[in-house]
């Protein structure tokens, strides 16, 4: 069994003007195709196969050694993700329970969004900045590179990706600008509300995801052969 890429939920002009057509292909046809077509290279012929995205992305997680694996399947989680953040009626403010949770929690919604902003903006590199759960909380957080909040025990409300390749051909160095463009006229409230509704038993079943893919490989027996294949794979 092989990934497959997520579907992207609009056409690829569907965001302009905040973001154009010649972006969203680039972005979701080269770069995040990328990620799938390499995990599924690292992959094939092991006990990786089969299993979830997110299993694949624990048991990385849990050794340098597999830093190949990780980055790729973390990269094609975190894409399709992030492509459900956003919508081409986005933007404006949330509301209801996340509206009261937000307010609660960072005083208002104008003091979230400055906090979002400037952590997005000082991801230093490159990285994702999100709105997350963690320990019954919304808080906000940037991740490095290809790490996510799954392996964190957090769970993801919503992201949006600060890689120069998801806005320099738009804004070229202005990451702010972009920023202030996808949390005022791009996202997916309703998305990230659906996310929030659930976020008991995404904490809950994130952690039994953990430890049920870590005991599963450490009980397989098989762990230290599948990453020996895995990274040959990707050096190949």
């Amino acid at each position: 069994m092989t990934f497959e890429q997520s579907k992207l939920p609009y056409a690829y002009d569907a965001l302009e003007p905040a973001i154009s057509a010649e972006t969203m292909k680039l972005h979701y046809g080269k770069h995040h195709a990328g990620y799938v077509d390499k995990l599924n290279e690292a992959v094939k012929d092991t006990d990786l196969e089969g299993k979830s995205l997110e299993e694949v992305i624990q048991w990385a997680a849990s050794d340098a050694d597999r830093k190949g694996v990780f980055d790729n399947a973390a990269q094609a989680w975190n894409h399709a993700f992030f492509w459900e953040c956003m919508s081409p009626n986005g933007g404006g403010k949330p509301d209801g329970a996340l509206m009261r949770d937000i307010e609660s929690a960072f005083g208002s919604y104008k003091d979230f969004r400055k906090k979002f902003l400037d952590a997005g903006a000082g991801q230093f590199g490159s990285g994702w900045v999100w709105l997350v759960m963690e320990n019954g909380k919304l808080a906000v957080v940037s991740t490095s590179n290809a790490d996510t909040p799954l392996t964190r025990a957090q769970q993801p409300l919503l992201t949006c990706d600060v890689w120069e390749h998801a806005y320099y051909l738009d804004y070229r160095n202005e990451r702010p600008d972009f920023l202030e463009t996808f949390i005022d006229k791009l996202v997916n409230w309703e998305f990230v509300a659906e996310q929030f509704a659930s976020q008991g038993e995404g904490n809950s079943a994130a952690a039994r995801k953990y430890q049920d893919a870590q005991q599963a490989f450490a009980e397989s027996g098989k762990v230290g052969k599948a990453a020996r294949e895995a990274k040959a794979s990707l050096a190949e």
